[in-house]
C-alpha cells in the first residue's frame, strides 16, 4: 500500500520549494529524469483491464521498476483521511521487461517523461516528494523529442509506503509534513483539482531571501 498526495506548484516557484524542503529534510535533492510506459492488458488476459506502469530511471537506467497501482481505500474511515491511501505493488526488472508485458498481450496506452527533483527522507514515515514537469513524446519512445503537458506548471507529489497495519500512522505523517509546505501548494488526494495557491509569490519570495531557513 501507499500514501499519497498531490499538487501544482508554478514553474517559478519550483527553486523556492527546494530549498523549503531541502531544509525541513535535511537531504539533498537528486535529479529525476523518468520515462514512464502506461500499459493496459489486452482481451486475452480477461474482461477486467489490468494497468501496468513501467519507470525507467534515465538517470541510472537499470533496474526498471514495475508499478501496479490497484484500488483506493474505501468507507467512511477513507474519507476521514486527508490523503489517498491505496495498494500498490512495486518490483524490479530488466530493460526487457518491456518485452515481456507485450508478449504477455499488454498494449502501450500512452508515454511520458517525468523531469525535475526527488527527496527521500524519513518524518515519522519514509516519505518521498518529487517536482517535475511531465512531457509527452512526439514519436514513439523519443526520450529526446517532447513537449510540455502543462506549459509554466508543475506536479508536485508526496507518496509513503504503508500496510494496512499502520497506514493511519502513515497519512498522519505525511499530512503533517504538508503543514510545511502550505504557503506554496495545497496537497490534496490524486484527482481532486485545487490550483496554485494565492500566497505562493510571497512565500517564495521570502524563502529565496533567506535562503530556506532552518532545518526542522
Amino acid at each position: 500500500m501507499e500514501c499519497v498526495v498531490q499538487g501544482i506548484i508554478e514553474t517559478q516557484h519550483v527553486e523556492a520549494l527546494e530549498i523549503l524542503l531541502q531544509g525541513l529534510c535535511g537531504v539533498h535533492k537528486e535529479h529525476l529524469r523518468v520515462h514512464e510506459l502506461y500499459l493496459k492488458s489486452g482481451p486475452n488476459l480477461g474482461h477486467v483491464t489490468s494497468e501496468v506502469r513501467l519507470l525507467c530511471n534515465l538517470e541510472h537506467p537499470e533496474p526498471w521498476t514495475v508499478k501496479h497501482v490497484g484500488g483506493a481505500l474505501r468507507g467512511a474511515g477513507a474519507e476521514q483521511i486527508s490523503v489517498l491511501v491505496r495498494n500498490m505493488v512495486e518490483s524490479k526488472a530488466s530493460k526487457n521487461v518491456l518485452r515481456l508485458f507485450y508478449a504477455l498481450g499488454y498494449k502501450l496506452d500512452h508515454e511520458l517523461l517525468r523531469v525535475g527533483s526527488a527527496f527521500h527522507f524519513k518524518r515519522g514515515a519514509w516519505i518521498t516528494v518529487t517536482v517535475s514537469s511531465i512531457n509527452k513524446m512526439l514519436k514513439l519512445h523519443a526520450i529526446d523529442d517532447t513537449v510540455p503537458v502543462t506549459l509554466g506548471i508543475q506536479v508536485v507529489e508526496v507518496t509513503a509506503p504503508a500496510t494496512s497495519e499502520n497506514y493511519s500512522e502513515v497519512a498522519a505523517a505525511v499530512s503533517s509534513f504538508c503543514e510545511y509546505l502550505a504557503p506554496l501548494l495545497h496537497l490534496s488526494k490524486p484527482g481532486v483539482s485545487t490550483g496554485v495557491v494565492p500566497t505562493a509569490a510571497a512565500a517564495a519570495a521570502s524563502l529565496m531571501s533567506d535562503g530556506g531557513g532552518t532545518t526542522l
